[in-house]
């Protein structure tokens, strides 16, 4: 799926000057005279990214969370900005200093690769093979190939770097947004101030939605709570579409109201286009095809959708939708072909040989050398060659081919995003997914998992050059910069593989009403259909393919030809999106985007100031909840299980928990009877 991140104008890039002889200035240079700020201001400290380790720990699980619940993958740059500047503020007393600004983009960056390079592999192709297989791959294996994967992406991106950010100036929009939202919060501290209360008092409201639904339902059932969905009876029965004498409630065709914050915040910040398109999509989906199916006879003494809720419905919907999704995706990937161009054409550049002496390359001490991206390609694509090849069979020279052509389409992954803020991973994968059931017909697992790579490092890449693009705004360092990104992605495997392993530990435990899993949902469909062939599927997903299929080329090209309109044609994500989620995530989503809608239209300076914080602090709070409730259901058992064998490691566990638990409550304690009190107080 394609990052879901705020679309803020980038500010133009500025001419260069034109000196007395005629011939424009070299723009690096002048950013290096104008604009570089490293080497005067803290940037790359210990605290920057401890604290960045911290937060970006917690945003991998809110990632994680919320893409098994929505297949979507929500940017988290402008989230950790603000949350990064309030928790400095609040650990002023202690921390001793103001913390400058370079610091809080490194902690920014740290939590930002921590959040997004890692969780986006296992909420699709690591559930999809879950779904396959039915079981996990050992979790150090996994751990390892997410590690060096996310190394992989990172460690490609840094040819890119001075070509398409430094020479080319690319906009990478929400990088562009982030330098902008630091800058505002170290100039305007009242704008900033309401900023960072507004996404913590929507965090909490999360956090408490979450609580009072699952937590309350789950440690004190006797006592009252939330319930998960409110049914609407009413309004399907008036529909006609209530089913068999078995189905005693609309959720038999997923029509409720969910009681999510998530969906609501996701709603906001994908916008009422998407919004509507997946409130269509539903109702094509639950309220059109699958009462029809559901009674419609298959031929062989049943139906062609025999069970109804989510599980039932989406083995038939899954179809049309992935078909819908992938031919708009690829369609309007290829229909890009100035940027192709451009970056295949700029390959040369890339690697362009560049003087290390710093007297004719003055850049040459603060950008990251060549050195470091060939040792850490060479030792990264070596061990993701050797795991996928002892664990899933795939010949070493398919490995490095897998390696080779993702390091193509990594640039071209970047370009994208440097010029339209979007990350087409989803396209990427499928063209990755199509070249190999060509070259391994048949065999699903090296279908998803060289897929995977491709996905991966695109993602990796985007992310490291939408951070920096905002350290290059600000001034920074960009090798201390890259320092602190490498370091986000060890907390991100090690944090989100585990507790990857806790949330979804059985095939059971996805693809159903509580994770749906959208985006392993439309993996998995490709790879199935690529290893088991068309044969092997009822006319009517033949017939929805086609006609998904045909949807997604017609909506793109009608975008294409309509730009000054497209607010008025329906979003093909949006749709398909639909076809793979329940009905009642799509209900929710649609909510939060009407919400945002509604607020821009009557008070924009406010929508403008608020709709981000207030969405992302609504998606963090139920994502941290829902993630901590999981892990007080899992871990006692996990704990009770490892206690028979490793007795002495639990001890030690529970200990380094508690007083981690401690020393937390106590910081935050201490800077908050520390705190300033204000003027005049």
């Amino acid at each position: 799926m394609a990052h879901a991140s705020p679309q803020l104008p980038a500010d133009p890039p500025v001419p260069p000057a034109i000196p007395a002889d005629g011939k424009p200035e070299d723009p690096e240079l002048k950013w290096l005279r104008e604009v570089y700020q490293g080497d005067d201001m803290p940037q790359l400290t210990f605290r920057a990214v401890a604290m960045g380790l911290v937060l970006g720990a917690v945003m991998a699980l809110s990632n994680l969370y919320v893409g098994l619940k929505t297949g979507w993958s929500l940017g988290v740059t402008i989230t950790a900005c603000i949350m990064s500047w309030t928790i400095f503020k609040a650990l002023k007393p202690v921390l001793g200093s103001e913390p400058s600004i370079l610091e809080n983009n490194c902690m920014q960056s740290t939590a930002s690769a921590a959040g997004a390079s890692t969780g986006t592999t296992l909420v699709s192709a690591f559930t999809a093979y879950l779904m396959i297989s039915g079981h996990h791959l050992p979790m150090m294996l996994t751990m390892g190939l997410v590690f060096f994967l996310a190394m992989l992406g990172v460690f490609m991106a840094i040819p890119m770097k001075r070509n398409m950010v430094n020479i080319e100036q690319l906009p990478f929009p929400t990088g562009t947004a982030s330098a902008e939202t630091l800058r505002s919060l170290f100039t305007a501290g009242e704008t900033a101030a309401k900023k960072a209360k507004a996404l913590f008092i929507s965090m909490g409201v999360g956090v408490l939605v979450a609580w009072l639904r699952d937590g309350m339902s789950e440690f004190f059932p006797k006592l009252w709570a939330l319930p998960n969905y409110l049914p609407l009876d009413k309004w399907f029965r008036a529909a006609g579409l209530e089913g068999p004498a078995t189905v005693v409630d609309s959720r038999g065709y997923t029509f409720s109201f969910e009681l999510s914050t998530i969906m609501v915040g996701a709603g906001a910040i994908m916008g009422i286009r998407v919004g509507v398109s997946l409130l269509v999509g539903a109702l094509l989906a639950y309220g059109v095809f699958a009462p029809w199916m559901h009674h419609l006879p298959d031929g062989h003494g049943g139906m062609v959708i025999n069970a109804l809720g989510y599980r039932g419905i989406v083995s038939w919907t899954v179809w049309g939708g992935v078909s819908l999704m992938t031919t708009a995706a690829l369609l309007n990937f290829f229909m890009q072909w100035r940027t192709l161009v451009r970056a295949f054409s700029g390959l040369a550049g890339l690697f362009k040989k560049r003087d290390a002496n710093a007297e004719e390359d003055p850049l040459a001490r603060i950008e990251v050398p060549t050195s470091w991206f060939v040792a850490g390609v060479g030792l990264a694509g070596a061990a993701t060659v050797a795991i996928i090849a002892w664990a899933f069979n795939i010949p070493v020279w398919l490995g490095v081919l897998s390696v080779l052509i993702s390091a193509i389409l990594a640039i071209v992954a970047c370009r994208a995003t440097g010029e339209t803020d979007t990350t087409p991973i989803g396209a990427l994968g499928k063209i990755t997914q199509l070249t190999y059931g060509a070259l391994i017909p048949q065999n699903m697992t090296a279908n998803l998992m060289t897929a995977n790579v491709t996905s991966s490092i695109a993602a990796a890449s985007a992310d490291l050059l939408t951070d920096l693009k905002s350290g290059y705004l600000l001034g920074a360092n960009p090798r201390r910069q890259f320092l602190a990104q490498f370091s986000g992605v060890f907390m991100g495997a090690l944090v989100s593989v585990p507790v990857f392993y806790m949330l979804a530990p059985t095939p059971d435990s996805v693809g159903n009403d509580r994770f749906p899993a959208p985006s392993a949902q439309v993996w998995k469909a490709v790879a199935e259909l690529l290893g088991k062939g068309v044969h092997a599927l009822h006319p009517t997903m033949i017939w929805a393919m086609g006609i998904g299929g045909a949807a997604g080329i017609i909506i793109t090209l009608l975008e294409k030809a309509f730009p000054k309109h497209k607010h008025l044609i329906p979003s093909a994500t949006g749709i398909g999106l639909a076809f793979v989620i329940p009905a009642w995530n799509c209900i929710s989503m649609f909510l939060g985007a009407f919400i945002a809608w509604f607020l821009e239209k009557k008070a924009p300076k406010i929508a403008d100031q608020y709709t981000v914080p207030v969405a992302s602090g609504l998606i963090a709070g139920e994502s941290i909840m829902g993630v901590g409730i999981a892990l007080m259901i899992a871990v006692p058992g996990l704990l009770a299980e490892t206690s028979k064998t490793h007795p002495t490691l639990v001890v030690a566990i529970e200990w380094l928990v508690g007083a981690a638990v401690v020393a937390l409550v106590g910081l935050f304690g201490y800077g908050f009877i520390k705190r300033e009190k204000p003027k005049g107080a």
